[in-house]
């Protein structure tokens, strides 16, 4: 009786395990994954009676009272000794084989429902590792993915390899797992022991062999840790970057219609941003298509492309006011040089009157250059002003530069004739202060070769001497030259010996001692 009940418990704590063929086994593997666990679960939560203690074995030959015996098997002393003897003949008549063999093994039915108890154990084992197994696979599948979308290095390719390979590895310890399960029908009536123990150690082992492969799979997971780390951290860039570049082309526009707004066409800030609109339609495809890499430098370009638009637009009322006040700045500046271009003829006359023709012939035609280059500035200004009026900014401001640079150079022209004047005034009243002030430079690099040495190097005595020998021939021909020297020629050559010397104090200077 005893056993009887522990079979009905056992068999009403068991979940019916769907049947899977070998044909079924890729297609369903979810829900057979989700069947198995959920039946694993509530196989762990029934709790099941203990069963009743077995009966003692006995002796061969022992003597003894069979009944009592029997008694003592099912319900221990106390029981048989409240029992009504028709009771008791009873129990005695429904077990004769208890009597057959002396009562020295355990009944078989017992038996068998130990054996699938174990069975039952074993399978429902499996379906945890199975479902762990399972569970496991997909964790590593979400991170080879993640790489795979950011990493395109031959890392992330080997990565995705071995993954391959184990995926192969586990949907065979899988086959084999189902095919166990439909091999051997545990809830069946007919269930013999050979075959309950062929099950528990079939499953038995099919289970160890899913924890070894979970195993490899969470070592190989481990090994990924470099790899997932950088594909998360572009991944993270990802999605920023890409709301960075669509902020900065809605503040582009934002700028572009606030300039239009005042009154400017903005037609070059237009087309350039209407170029970006290619990329932006790729930008909106996302990583999924064309890969975490390429959206997200897609993303930083349009970024900074963007940014010049809007600076560019919103820079336009300020740039107009700019160039406004240039043209204004520069049209004065070419009235004051066309003033003071009236003022080199008075001076040319001072100096033809006072000194020889080699000290002024060069500076014959400076009125006409200067009147010629204002007027050429003039015009440029007038073409700039017309570029700003129709809005070509870049064309007005590259005029505005030329005109800067014509004018820059005519008021170094119209400065000649003046400060000719001066300097040849200065040396016509003391010419030795010009003597000194070069022979002071010559011997200062003199010293300069000498420190040191016992002898100069030939390559900076050569030209000093050569520039003392120029200083003498520009004193005497000073000294020679009468009531009217040419004093232009001295300057000229006075300049040229310090120019020497300059040259000399460099060089030695950069040599290394």
């Amino acid at each position: 009786m005893g056993n009887r009940l522990t079979a009905r418990v056992s068999r009403a704590s068991r979940r019916p395990v769907p049947e899977h063929g070998l044909g079924r086994h890729r297609v369903g593997k979810r829900e057979y994954v989700r069947q198995t666990a959920h039946s694993a679960r509530a196989a762990r939560s029934t709790t099941v009676p203990e069963q009743e203690p077995r009966p003692p074995r006995r002796s061969r030959g022992r003597a003894g009272a069979p009944g009592a015996d029997v008694l003592a098997g099912l319900a221990g002393p106390a029981t048989a000794a409240l029992l009504p003897l028709p009771l008791l003949a009873a129990a005695l008549a429904a077990l004769p084989g208890s009597f057959t063999g002396g009562g020295t093994r355990r009944w078989g039915r017992g038996r068998v429902e130990d054996l699938r108890s174990l069975a039952q154990g074993a399978k429902h084992a499996a379906a945890e590792a199975f479902y762990q197994l399972d569970t496991a696979q997909r964790e590593v599948r979400i991170s080879i993915e993640t790489i795979g979308a950011a990493d395109g290095s031959p890392q992330g390719a080997r990565a995705a390899a071995e993954f391959s390979a184990l995926g192969e590895r586990i949907d065979q310890v899988s086959h084999r797992y189902i095919s166990t399960v439909d091999a051997h029908d545990l809830d069946s009536p007919q269930l013999d022991a050979a075959t309950a123990t062929r099950a528990q150690q079939e499953l038995s082992r099919i289970r160890e062999e899913m924890e070894r492969t979970r195993a490899d799979l969470e070592r190989f997971a481990a090994g990924l840790a470099p790899l997932l780390q950088r594909a998360e951290q572009q991944l993270a860039r990802l999605a920023p970057a890409v709301e960075q570049a669509k902020r900065t082309l809605l503040a582009a526009t934002e700028a572009l219609d606030a300039a239009r707004a005042a009154g400017f066409a903005a037609e070059e800030s237009a087309a350039a941003l209407a170029a970006l609109g290619p990329e932006l339609r790729l930008l909106n495809e996302g990583a999924a298509r064309h890969g975490v890499q390429a959206t997200l430098g897609r993303a930083e370009q349009l970024h900074r492309q963007a940014e010049a638009i809007r600076a560019e637009a919103a820079e336009l009322p300020r740039r107009a006011g700019g160039i406004d006040r240039r043209l204004a700045s520069l049209r004065t500046r070419a009235e004051a040089i066309s003033t003071r271009a009236g003022q080199v003829e008075p001076v040319l006359s001072e100096l033809r009157r006072r000194f020889s023709a080699a000290c002024w012939q060069d500076l014959q035609r400076v009125p006409e250059q200067a009147a010629e280059s204002v007027r050429r500035a003039e015009d440029s200004l007038r073409e700039a002003q017309r570029a700003r009026e129709t809005q070509r900014w870049a064309d007005a401001q590259a005029r505005i530069a030329a005109v800067q640079e014509l004018l820059a150079r005519t008021d170094e022209l119209v400065d000649t004739a003046g400060d000719r004047l001066r300097r040849l005034n200065e040396v016509s009243f003391d010419p030795q202060q010009e003597i000194e002030r070069t022979r002071f430079a010559v011997r200062d690099a003199q010293r300069l070769a000498m420190a040191g040495r016992s002898m100069p190097d030939p390559r900076h005595a050569r030209p000093l001497d050569d520039a003392v020998e120029r200083l003498d021939a520009a004193v005497a021909a000073l000294e020679e030259g009468g009531r009217n020297p040419d004093y232009w020629r001295f300057l000229c050559e006075t300049r040229a010996v310090r120019d020497i010397a300059a040259a000399v104090v460099d060089d030695i200077r950069g040599t290394p001692r």
